[in-house]
């Protein structure tokens, strides 16, 4: 498997982002978790890739992930 660029925007008290990260932990997908809670510059920059307040986002690559989609995760990782 290629690495992939992965970030993770997340906050602590997300229950889904929490499920995320542990699901890319568990396949030893190495990411980098921005927390939007606390950087606003980096919320601002979630909301300018995905066009979406809530939480998780994950981008893969150049392509963004919306929610935690297991599915689509397992297809960008490949």
């Amino acid at each position: 498997m290629t690495a992939k660029n992965v970030t993770v925007y997340s906050t602590p008290t997300c229950p889904y982002c929490v499920r995320a990260k542990e699901y890319l932990t568990r396949k030893g997908v190495v990411y980098r978790d921005l927390n939007v809670a606390v950087d606003r510059a980096a919320a601002q920059e979630m909301v300018q890739k995905s066009g979406q307040m809530g939480v998780p986002v994950i981008v893969v690559d150049d392509k963004v992930v919306v929610g935690f989609d297991q599915r689509e995760l397992d297809k960008l990782l490949m």
